[in-house]
């Protein structure tokens, strides 16, 4: 056999062995979002009145949600099919923070995000800010919302959107979940994460 054909040969042969040797790709549930050019940046205050970003939680698998506590549907089914995420995790869900943004701050004020957040899972937190800090926010996460309904008072409905983020324990946004996406499928991703992968 030549020489050269056998450097190749031998070549080539390695590649082969080392693809073999690297982890598979994860496959995820979730829309993975990894390197997506926004969210980014997140400043706001939590429920018990302390300045918050997304620095705070590293080391931690995040989970972000926008959404009001007047929601009739759509903001507490999210909450709830989180709070049985943490639940499937088991002591996996002390390395896990779940995050609410109120993009009604006229109305959830901390106090009300103070009882709100609890009665889902007490390790939950709300974060708000002035008006101008939440359209800041929500235009950084491309959310989208609206008040709805009779806008003359207090009394509207917002309209937004129902989507959640996933970011890893290194602060990296990975993950788009749907709405209506099962815990058991949500916790199967984050313990991907959880993972390093």
């Amino acid at each position: 056999m030549p020489p050269l054909f056998r450097r190749a040969l031998v070549a080539f042969s390695a590649a082969i062995l080392l693809a073999g040797c690297e982890a598979p790709a994860p496959t995820f549930n979730a829309t993975d979002v990894t390197g997506a050019p926004y969210g980014r940046q997140l400043a706001m205050t939590d429920h018990n009145g302390q300045p918050r970003t997304l620095e705070d939680f590293r080391g931690k698998v995040v989970t972000l949600f926008f959404g009001f506590t007047q929601c009739p549907d759509v903001c507490p089914t999210s909450l709830s099919n989180m709070a049985e995420v943490m639940r499937l995790l088991g002591p996996d869900a002390d390395r896990v923070q779940a995050l609410f943004v109120t993009v009604d701050p006229e109305r959830d004020t901390q106090a009300l995000l103070a009882e709100y957040m609890p009665v889902f899972d007490p390790r939950f937190v709300g974060l708000y800010g002035s008006l101008e800090q939440t359209a800041e926010v929500a235009k950084e996460f491309r959310v989208f919302y609206r008040k709805s309904g009779d806008t003359s008072g207090m009394n509207y409905t917002i309209d937004h959107s129902a989507g959640t983020y996933v970011f890893d324990t290194q602060g990296r946004m990975r993950l788009y979940l749907k709405h209506g996406e099962t815990p058991e499928n949500i916790a199967a991703d984050i313990r991907q994460l959880l993972e390093g992968r």
